[in-house]
Formats: structure tokens, C-alpha cells, sequence
């Protein structure tokens, strides 16, 4: 069975993922409230009484928002490291089926191998996640992987290794420089923030991390987190059209605040 992944919704709104495998069904994050948690994941012919597991990114409320819907379904697992569970923790009055983990650690859960790598952002302990399936030996069941990289200010070396060898890759292309120093609604020290090393990446930091990652094995690229105000589809396309003569996978662009199509892979 091939994977089927489903960007559920993306940007300062709330951000969600629902990625299934023949055993799992999990969700990279959960940003969103139950009432429009249940309905995305009913728009995707999904339920939240048939999700497995939760992965955590970091404890921002547009990526964990939708963790107090989990007190009526004890069954699902809620994945994330000391740190980050520690801050959520602080702000439910009940505790959720914590399963932990260490930063950079590769562990198993049912079907699924999964692996974490640290990332900057002005969070306790953020990081970034690949997820595999299957075997590279197997001809039904091929090894397919997807990385989700999002919320990070800059690239540091680690990061080209980490999404090189994935099938799908979903990046994070924040903001265009010009439009964020234009905007009036955010005061120069947000704009500070978003545009630091701890912040968010650009979409020239993000197609310069893009070109510095040596062959890549990559499908199909997503590029998500745009911000509602200060970044647009075509800001973003402008910016990647020198990777396009490069790069042989298909990409798509999600819009702030939307999600995107079904993908199996």
C-alpha cells in the first residue's frame, strides 16, 4: 500500500497534516480547534476516532492548538519531546497519552519508522520529522518517505542530509522579504523576529536550503507556512522559477490558510 498524505491547513491559522500508511494514521501537528479539526479531517474522509497518533513540531498554538480535543479520544498517542510536552502540558488540565521522545532519535511506531532533527525557532524544542514506510528490498511494498520541515529561521548544516533522501518534502516558505519590511499591521520587532535566525524562512532562504541539497531524491515538493499578509502564490513562484530548470520533482504551493490535495506516493 502506497502512503496518502493530506496538508490539512497551513499558515498562522493552524497547521495539520494527516499522513496514512497500511497500519497508521497519524497527524503532523494539530493547529486547529476540535469543531474545525473534525471537519477538515471529515473534508479528507478521515475522522479523529481513526487517528492513531499525533506528531508534535513544537508547542506554538498554530501547530498544537487542536491538543485539548484529545480528552475525549484517550486512545490517541501524542508524540513529542520533554520539552515540547512539558510547555503544553503546562496549559491542559488533563494529560494526554504522552509518548516521548529525545531530539535526533530514530524510533518505531507501528508501521512507521520515524526520525526527529532539531530546528531553529523561537520554540522550547522544535524540530523537524521524517516518516518511512516499507523496504528498499520489498517490490509490493516499496520504502517511501516524507519530510516535514517547517517553522525554522535558517538551515544549519545538518538539515540538506536530512531532507535529501525523501520522496515528498514539505518546506516551509514564509514570507517574501519586501512584503513583510512593507507591511503596516506588524510592529519592527515582529517583523525582527520573523525574519531572524529563530524565526521563519523566506522564500529565498528557503530556495537557497532547496539548492544546496545534492541530488535529491525528491517527487514532490510542497511549499507551506505562507504568511496571509506578507508572502502570496506568485511571490513564492517568482522566487523558486530558477529551481524549476533544476529540479525534476512536481511542486506545489499551498495558500495560507489552505490545505492541499490528496498524495499518494
Amino acid at each position: 500500500m502506497a502512503m496518502r498524505m493530506k496538508i490539512l491547513g497551513s499558515g498562522s491559522s493552524g497547521n495539520c497534516a494527516v499522513l496514512c500508511s497500511e497500519g497508521s494514521r497519524v497527524l503532523i501537528d494539530v493547529g486547529f480547534a476540535q469543531r474545525k479539526l473534525r471537519q477538515l479531517l471529515h473534508d479528507a474522509g478521515e475522522a479523529l476516532e481513526k487517528i492513531d497518533a499525533i506528531f508534535l513540531t513544537h508547542e506554538h498554538g498554530d501547530h498544537a492548538a487542536g491538543i485539548d480535543a484529545l480528552k475525549k479520544f484517550p486512545h490517541i498517542k501524542l508524540f513529542a519531546n520533554s520539552a515540547t510536552a512539558a510547555a503544553v502540558q503546562s496549559k491542559l488540565d488533563f494529560r494526554p497519552e504522552w509518548q516521548l521522545f529525545q531530539t535526533g532519535s530514530r524510533f518505531h511506531f507501528r508501521d512507521l519508522e520515524v526520525e526527529s532533527f532539531h530546528v531553529p525557532h523561537d520554540a522550547q524544542e522544535p524540530v523537524g520529522f521524517t516518516f518511512s514506510h516499507g523496504h528498499d528490498d520489498d517490490l509490493f511494498t516499496p520504502r517511501r518517505r516524507i519530510a516535514w520541515l517547517t517553522d525554522l529561521g535558517h538551515a544549519p548544516a545538518h538539515i540538506p542530509e536530512r531532507i535529501r533522501d525523501v520522496d515528498v518534502l514539505v518546506v516551509e516558505a514564509n514570507h517574501c522579504p519586501q512584503m513583510l519590511e512593507a507591511d503596516v499591521r506588524r510592529p519592527w520587532s515582529t517583523k525582527q523576529r520573523i525574519s531572524g535566525r529563530h524565526g521563519h524562512l523566506s522564500n529565498q532562504r528557503m530556495c537557497e536550503l532547496l539548492a544546496n541539497v545534492t541530488n535529491p531524491r525528491w517527487r514532490h515538493v510542497f511549499l507551506t507556512h505562507l504568511s496571509r499578509d506578507c508572502n502570496s502564490n506568485a511571490a513564492v513562484e517568482t522566487a523558486l522559477a530558477p529551481l524549476r530548470t533544476r529540479l525534476t520533482c512536481q511542486f506545489s504551493v499551498v495558500a495560507a490558510g489552505g490545505g492541499s490535495e490528496l498524495l499518494e506516493f
